[in-house]
C-alpha cells in the first residue's frame, strides 16, 4: 500500500474496505490531546480563556478595571484628606455621606442616559464632570475654603458612571443567548469588584500617608478619567443605544423590587461588617491591622467569585438565590462566634475570610437575576438601581453597626450582618412567588 508523503496527504484520512467493514486511517501527527494538536479532540479551553478569546474583551476589561479601582479609593481618600486638614472626622463623615446620597439619586439617571445615547457619548462627559468635582474638593480642602464648598464639591462626583454595570452590559450584549458564558462573565465582574474594593482603600491610605493628604484623591481622579477614556474607546463591543424605548422602567419590572430589597439587605451586611471590624480592632489596640483584616474578607469573596464562575452550578439563578443567601447567613455567624468566644483578632480574620466566600456567589446570582428581569435596552439603568440598593444598604448597615458598637459592644455588632443576611434570605423566600416572567428572551434558556 503506498504511503502518504506530502503534508496535505497526511492530513487526509485513508479509507479502505475489509470484508464488509469500512476502515478510516488517520495519518495525522499524534499529540497529548488527540490525533492532532489542531484536531477535534483538542482539550477545550477553560471558561475564562474562552471568555477573553472574544475580540475586544481584553481591551474594554483593562480600561474598566483602571476606571473601577478608584471606586474603593475616593471615600477613604476624602476622609483622610478632610480629617487631616480640618481635624474633624464628623465633617469628613458628613461630606462622604452627602456624596453617597447624591450618588443614589443621580446614578440611575446617568445610567438611563447611557442606555438611551450610548456608553461613549454619556459616560465620558459624566466622568469629566465627576473628576472636576474631585479636583474642586481637593482645592477647597487645600486652600481652606468654607465647609459648604466641600459638600457641594463632593456631591458633584455623583455623576460618576457605574463602570461595573457598563462592563456587565457589554458582556450581556456579546454573550446574548449563552447563559453559561454569561454566568462566568458575571462571576469575573464580581471578583473584579471585590479586588478593586480590596486594593482601593489600601492604595488610598498608602498615597495619603506617604506623600500628602490630597494624593489619594488626585491619583483616583487620574485613574478614573484614564480608565474611562480607554473603556469608551472600545466601540466594537459597546451595546447599541436605544433612543426610543417602549419597555417599562426597570423599577416597575416584575421581580425587580424584591431583588432590590435583597440588594439593600446585602449591602447592610457589607456596611456593618466594615464598621464593626474597625471598632473591634481598635478596641483591642490593633487599629492599623483593621485594613488587612477587612482585605481578607474581600479576598475570600474574590476567590469564591472566580471559582463560582469556573463551575456549572445546578439549577436556575432563581432557584439558587435562596441557597446562596442561606449560605451567607450561616457563614456570617462565624465572625460573631470568633469575636464572642475567643476575642482573637487573628481568629476573627480567618472567620471573615471564610464568611466572605459566600458573598460573591450571592452577588453573582443576584446580578444575573437583575439582568434577567431588566428590559434589554435599559440594562445599565437596571444594574445601577441594584448598585444604588447596595449603597443604601451599606449606609444603613454602617449606621446600625455603629449604633450597636457604641451602645452595646463591638462583639455584639457582628450580630448586625447576621440579621441583615437573614432578612435578605427571608425576603427571597417570601417573595419568590412574585418573580414573574422575565423581560429577556434568554430566560427560557437553562442558567448554569
Amino acid at each position: 500500500m503506498p504511503q502518504p508523503t506530502s503534508r496535505a496527504t497526511r492530513a487526509t484520512p485513508l479509507f479502505a474496505v475489509t470484508a464488509d467493514t469500512l476502515v478510516a486511517v488517520d495519518f495525522g501527527p499524534r499529540g497529548r490531546n488527540g490525533p492532532s494538536a489542531k484536531g477535534p479532540y483538542r482539550r477545550p479551553k477553560g471558561p475564562y480563556r474562552r471568555l477573553f478569546a472574544l475580540p475586544g474583551t481584553r481591551a474594554f476589561t483593562a480600561g474598566n478595571l483602571i476606571a473601577r479601582l478608584p471606586m474603593g479609593m475616593f471615600s477613604v481618600s476624602a476622609v483622610v484628606m478632610i480629617a487631616g486638614t480640618r481635624d474633624s472626622y464628623a465633617l469628613a463623615g458628613a461630606v462622604t455621606a452627602t456624596g453617597l446620597a447624591a450618588t443614589a439619586v443621580v446614578a440611575p439617571w446617568t445610567a438611563r442616559l447611557v442606555d438611551r445615547y450610548g456608553q461613549a457619548r454619556v459616560a465620558l462627559p459624566a466622568t469629566v464632570f465627576a473628576v472636576l468635582g474631585s479636583l474642586a474638593l481637593l482645592l477647597c480642602v487645600r486652600h481652606g475654603a468654607p465647609d459648604w464648598t466641600l459638600f457641594a464639591s463632593y456631591a458633584a462626583t455623583a455623576t460618576t458612571p457605574n463602570t461595573g454595570g457598563m462592563s456587565r452590559a457589554r458582556w450581556a450584549h456579546l454573550l446574548k443567548g449563552d447563559a453559561e458564558a454569561l454566568h462566568t462573565a458575571n462571576s469575573f465582574e464580581q471578583a473584579a469588584d471585590e479586588l478593586c474594593f480590596m486594593l482601593g482603600p489600601v492604595l488610598a491610605a498608602f498615597l495619603c500617608g506617604t506623600f500628602f493628604p490630597e494624593a489619594g484623591t488626585l491619583v483616583g481622579a487620574v485613574l478614573l478619567l484614564t480608565g474611562t477614556v480607554l473603556f469608551t474607546a472600545q466601540r466594537s463591543t459597546e451595546p447599541p443605544a436605544a433612543r426610543r424605548s417602549s419597555a417599562r422602567a426597570p423599577f416597575r419590572s416584575p421581580g425587580m423590587r424584591p431583588l432590590l430589597v435583597v440588594c439593600l439587605a446585602t449591602g447592610a451586611v457589607f456596611g456593618s461588617l466594615e464598621v464593626v471590624t474597625l471598632a473591634f480592632a481598635d478596641e483591642r489596640g490593633h487599629r492599623a491591622a483593621s485594613g488587612a483584616v477587612l482585605a481578607l474578607q474581600a479576598a475570600g469573596s474574590c476567590a469564591a467569585g472566580l471559582l463560582y464562575g469556573a463551575i456549572r452550578p445546578a439549577g436556575s439563578a432563581r432557584s439558587r438565590l435562596p441557597w446562596c443567601l442561606a449560605a451567607m447567613a450561616a457563614l456570617m455567624t462565624l465572625p460573631l462566634l470568633a469575636a464572642g468566644l475567643t476575642g482573637s483578632l487573628v481568629l476573627l480574620a480567618g472567620a471573615l475570610l471564610v464568611a466572605g466566600m459566600a458573598t460573591a456567589p450571592t452577588m453573582v446570582t443576584t446580578m444575573t437575576l437583575v439582568q434577567r428581569y431588566t428590559p434589554e435596552d435599559r440594562l445599565n439603568e437596571g444594574m445601577t438601581l441594584a448598585v444604588t440598593g447596595l449603597l443604601g444598604g451599606i449606609a444603613c448597615g454602617s449606621a446600625a453597626g455603629g449604633w450597636t458598637v457604641e451602645h452595646v459592644s463591638a462583639t455584639a455588632g457582628y450580630g448586625v450582618p447576621v440579621a441583615a443576611a437573614a432578612i435578605a434570605l427571608l425576603v427571597a423566600l417570601c417573595t419568590s412567588v412574585l418573580f414573574g416572567p422575565s423581560n429577556r428572551s434568554t430566560d427560557s434558556l437553562p442558567t448554569h
